[in-house]
């Protein structure tokens, strides 16, 4: 029986999610604020995180946080209301797994939290069901996969959270001489500063405190094949210094041992951030930066797709209708004209999710608005309210957006962010609170 935890502040809504997910044979547990769910988490192993975005004592993106530090890759989702679900879509660039929107549809949230729960299976498919698109845009996109795939030079693949980056260095692999060599995907977010490099590299039992047995490093694993390092500038400048020499001397020492062990393997690493930002902020190493470098391909978002986005809708239901056992045939007008107006901050992976809760709640076979999620309507509604020649609320919505994303960027720390636009902390403060941003 999987174990869940819900961190939800809210005692009778979780109630009712604890009651509804122990019926569908779940072994459920709660807290209501971040200081009872670190306890938790550091008592009990979950096998899913279903968490609150606003708590008493601090947000959900804390709790993720500290999860992802102490090295726990457990699936997560992020509970929003309508008003927070932009921060919700980036939680996901900072390891959440999913989000899902208030008011709760109980076989919304049971079909999100089998299909993490079922992860390995789905992440099978993805690959499989997974679509190219057929604009100019995807062409050369794919243009650029096709020239880089059948050499060994190290590919950096920059796109915004849920463009299909992973997707993109599994096609490289596949169309490479080493297809038939291992591909082994890392999700740097997920590791721990001290775990990383023993992730990486290995270790030798005794090297640390916990280390009671060898442990082989990914790049042991994929040797010969492929090693895909996803948010690479989440690691720390002291396994940076570790991977720098990795590549240049093709050669790794694992944590506590003095032995030397060769690899082969070409790296492909991922990031939704301009690395040379971090750079400039000594974050990143920059030598570094240029020994993976040798060919960079960019993964545009789903709003510069044009008319990809129909073609991926279409295929997405397909997917949903066998999936759900449902015949969803037809959108209704105004239903389509917002999927086509909204702007899909969380890209293929929100699409994805849209369109499967879409074809979820249409049981006749006809999708209409009121199947899409309401903040779709919210954030479209907002887009288009400022008047075009208002050129004081358009900074501000602007500014408001620069905030978000550079806030998101930096986990929350507000030096950094304060830094990094360019503002003291206190500007900062007066500007959160006068946009409502926690």
């Amino acid at each position: 029986m999987s174990q869940i935890l819900i961190v939800e502040d809210d005692t009778t809504f979780a109630q009712i999610i604890e009651g509804f997910l122990t019926k569908n044979n779940y072994a459920v547990a709660t807290a209501v604020d971040l200081s009872e769910a670190f306890k938790l988490v550091d008592k009990q192993a979950y096998e899913l995180l279903l968490i609150d975005y606003r708590l008493p004592d601090g947000t959900g993106l804390d709790l993720l946080k500290y999860v992802r530090d102490k090295g726990i890759n457990v699936p997560i989702i992020i509970m929003t209301s309508f008003n927070d679900v932009r921060t919700a879509v980036k939680s996901i660039q900072l390891g959440a797994f999913d989000y899902i929107t208030k008011p709760i549809n109980p076989d919304e949230l049971l079909m999100v939290v089998k299909g993490l729960l079922n992860k390995k299976e789905t992440l099978t498919t993805e690959d499989k069901d997974f679509i190219k698109g057929k604009s100019d845009v995807a062409d050369r996109l794919y243009g650029h996969i096709d020239l880089v795939a059948q050499t060994d030079m190290s590919v950096i693949i920059q796109g915004e959270s849920g463009t299909g980056k992973e997707f993109a260095a599994r096609t490289l692999h596949l169309q490479s001489k080493r297809k038939n060599k291992p591909f082994i995907a890392i999700d740097c977010g997920a590791l721990s500063k001290d775990l990383a490099a023993s992730e990486l590299f290995g270790h030798i039992k005794g090297a640390f405190t916990g280390a009671v047995n060898d442990k082989k490093g990914q790049f042991e694993m994929a040797n010969g094949g492929t090693l895909f390092l996803d948010e690479i500038g989440n690691l720390s400048y002291e396994v940076q210094i570790k991977l720098l020499r990795a590549l240049q001397e093709r050669i790794i020492q694992p944590i506590g041992s003095n032995k030397q062990i060769n690899i082969d393997v070409r790296i492909i690493v991922a990031t939704n951030d301009e690395l040379n930002n971090t750079m400039k902020t000594g974050e990143f190493r920059e030598d570094l930066y240029h020994r993976l470098n040798e060919f960079k391909i960019i993964i545009p978002p789903l709003r510069e797709r044009g008319n990809d986005l129909e073609l991926f809708i279409d295929h997405f239901i397909a997917l949903a209708n066998k999936e759900l056992d449902r015949n969803v045939k037809e959108i209704a007008t105004d239903a389509k004209a917002l999927l086509l107006k909204y702007d899909w901050p969380g890209n293929l992976r929100e699409l994805r999710n849209v369109i499967k809760r879409m074809v979820l709640l249409s049981p006749d076979g006809l999708a209409t608005l009121d199947s899409l999620p309401e903040e779709m309507t919210l954030a479209v509604d907002q887009i288009q309210s400022p008047n075009s020649s208002d050129l004081k609320a358009i900074n501000e919505m602007n500014e408001k957006n620069l905030i978000i994303e550079t806030l998101t960027k930096v986990r929350y720390n507000k030096s950094q962010a304060a830094k990094l636009l360019n503002i003291d902390r206190k500007t900062l403060y007066s500007k959160m609170e006068r946009y409502g941003i926690d």
